[in-house]
């Protein structure tokens, strides 16, 4: 069989965190378009139970003023203020479940949003830009909500750090998975021997 080049599985392969980033990040246009792409992600009601929030320039050093106002020490303090600097552009993940909607569980709304995080993740690949999604502690910390808008009802699911892959990125390659142990197929004789 001739393959053809598939470039979403090409996306999908090839994708890895990147813990080093630098400028340029998708403009404000780019950014938008890849967002609207990405919120085509499996969403079971059509509830969109998420919003970013996106922290670029100067804003990212008053973030880390947060982070490191949330601190538990000065030596914490000292390492968090520079942690959004890390990346040009932070997008803040904030997902609000709808409480006890009629069709769609609160775990379902999660997945939504997770799988619209991650085909953006997909998507900004695809388009020559690297990201990692970093969470921590700090999601809780009230004076990072605030710094952020985030209320009440609404989750802080941490940061996707985007812009472009550093020059001396050695991100290991990943081993493949052992996929006879991840899926069961039930309609073949060996699994219904085996539930005999």
């Amino acid at each position: 069989m001739i393959r053809t080049p598939n470039p979403v599985l090409d996306a999908v392969l090839t994708r890895r965190s990147a813990p080093r980033l630098t400028a340029p990040a998708p403009s404000r246009a780019d950014l938008e378009r890849l967002v609207q792409a990405a919120a085509t992600a499996p969403d079971h009601g059509r509830l969109r139970p998420w919003r970013l929030v996106a922290v670029t320039g100067d804003e990212r050093a008053r973030l880390g003023d947060a982070f490191a106002e949330a601190a538990a020490s000065p030596e914490q303090a000292r390492r968090a203020v520079s942690k959004p600097l890390r990346a040009p552009l932070l997008l803040s993940i904030v997902h609000r479940s709808v409480p006890d909607h009629p069709k769609v569980s609160e775990w379902e709304q999660l997945a939504a949003t997770t799988g619209m995080v991650v085909t953006l993740s997909l998507l900004l690949h695809s388009h020559g830009w690297a990201s990692i999604w970093r969470t921590g502690q700090v999601v809780e910390a009230p004076q990072v909500r605030k710094y952020l808008g985030v209320t009440g009802g609404e989750q802080l699911l941490g940061w996707l750090y985007v812009g472009t892959r550093h020059d001396d990125d050695t991100s290991p390659k990943r081993s493949p998975c052992d996929i006879s142990a991840r899926i069961r197929w039930t309609h073949d004789g060996a699994s219904r021997a085996a539930r005999r």
